[in-house]
């Protein structure tokens, strides 16, 4: 266990007062900050950072992508929600190996770092590769193995999703957390989502689920079962257990009390569903009735990129402009979204501020350029100003995954030329299968 001490470095720690610090220190022992201001008196460090003209803050915390869909940025452009999924992403998930899901992971996981993040909740296949990724890297996860019902799987069925909760719950030292993935209620059936909660019950597991992402949806649920996909996941026990619903863009005041009750974290992913015409999932209504809603950034085929500063800007300015409305989403809440918010629904409660006791779950942006000046107000300027590639550093767990732009965990040369080449390939494929599929 090491010491560190960060000097001199002006510090929003978005804690419940939210302080903002000028020309502070934390110090860090093992995992956790012990001194928020200055130093303890004795504290003798093994590291000192000079942090002069940086902002220290929590790191981002992505509550809902798909790591590995980095092989299809750029795929799926310009295309409704029902085409970019069948004729182009569907497309490509079918052929996907575990390597390439390996290398995929590899790559988003150098992108999440260099853009600040520290923790990310992933639902994909082949979730052992990105468990490797995740342990290899230095990053904390929270991962799920999407499964579709009881046929027509990619990997595994429900019975081999519990192998893998089994075998990564709490692995690489506590930084990588399990979970059961359903895909969705409008792809799994009712018998299957009650099936799935009764499980993830008995292993003592939550469930990572996408929810109400299109009007059709809601429709059809009340035509089918006379409820909307809110209602028929808590008839069927989904909410017995923490969830994690991605989206929840389609979700009337009945859903929201019920989402509210039930303590379930409700994702935003702002830039996806503005790319793809999705809608405007109703944050300021879900935080004022308590739900805890966090920010994702869905996977590079939707959003392009994984950069949760984007996100978070982009949650206050799509509610502004939604509800025309500039007092919306106001002061440090977007970054709190992107943080804390996320840190407590993947079960990581003590990261995402910067206080005594926390995790030592923290990034510093480099604020020495003009883009940053004036000062007037370092959350203004964190939430409006910034810019992914101001992150020099991130810490998790009181380790360096990036010091000064400089990757520390990862190849970053290998990880470029293993993923483009791979990902080339499965494309080329496709291309050929989209021909066939086409006529």
């Amino acid at each position: 266990m090491t010491r560190k001490l960060i000097e001199h470095a002006d510090i929003v720690t978005l804690d419940p007062h939210g302080a903002i610090l000028r020309n502070a220190d934390v110090a860090i022992d093992g995992d956790r900050i012990v001194a928020v201001g200055q130093a303890p008196a004795g504290f003798q460090p093994d590291e000192t950072l000079d942090a002069t003209n940086h902002v220290l803050m929590p790191g981002f915390v992505n509550a809902h992508t798909h790591a590995s869909m980095t092989f299809e940025r750029g795929w799926a452009e310009d295309l409704p929600l029902d085409r970019w999924f069948n004729e182009r992403v569907w497309v490509v998930e079918s052929q996907l190996s575990d390597e390439d899901v390996y290398w995929g992971a590899m790559l988003a996981a150098a992108e999440m770092i260099r853009s600040g993040t520290v923790a990310f909740a992933d639902h994909y296949f082949y979730m052992d590769r990105v468990a490797e990724a995740a342990e290899q890297t230095g990053l904390r996860a929270l991962l799920a193995w999407c499964v579709f019902g009881e046929e027509h799987n990619i990997g595994v069925d429900l019975p081999g999703t519990v192998d893998f909760v089994r075998r990564w719950q709490g692995a690489a030292d506590g930084r990588i957390r399990t979970l059961l993935g359903p895909h969705s209620p409008y792809m799994c059936d009712p018998q299957f989502l009650a099936r799935t909660a009764a499980v993830a019950a008995r292993l003592d597991v939550g469930i990572h689920i996408h929810l109400a992402e299109s009007q059709e949806q809601v429709d059809n649920s009340l035509a089918r079962h006379d409820r909307t996909p809110v209602e028929l996941l808590e008839a069927n026990g989904v909410f017995d257990v923490p969830t994690i619903a991605a989206h929840g863009i389609y979700v009337n005041a009945i859903d929201q009390a019920i989402l509210a009750r039930r303590g379930v974290t409700v994702v935003q992913c702002p830039n996806c569903h503005m790319k793809l015409g999705m809608g405007v999932t109703p944050a300021p209504a879900l935080l004022a009735q308590g739900v805890n809603v966090a920010l994702g950034t869905d996977g590079t085929a939707s959003s392009n990129d994984l950069n949760m500063l984007k996100e978070a800007r982009l949650a206050a300015l799509i509610q502004k402009l939604h509800l025309a409305d500039p007092e919306a989403m106001p002061g440090d809440l977007p970054l709190r979204m992107a943080t804390q918010n996320g840190a407590k629904a993947l079960g990581w409660p003590d990261s995402g501020a910067i206080a005594p006791g926390k995790l030592a779950d923290l990034i510093l942006l480099d604020c020495d350029q003009p883009h940053w000046r004036p000062r007037h107000d370092l959350v203004a300027n964190l939430l409006h100003s910034a810019q992914a590639g101001d992150v020099s550093d991130v810490m998790v767990a009181g380790r360096w995954l990036m010091r000064q732009r400089r990757f520390l965990t990862l190849d970053i040369e290998q990880i470029l030329w293993e993923a483009e080449r791979r990902a080339l390939a499965l494309v080329g494929q496709d291309l050929a299968v989209v021909r066939r599929y086409k006529g």
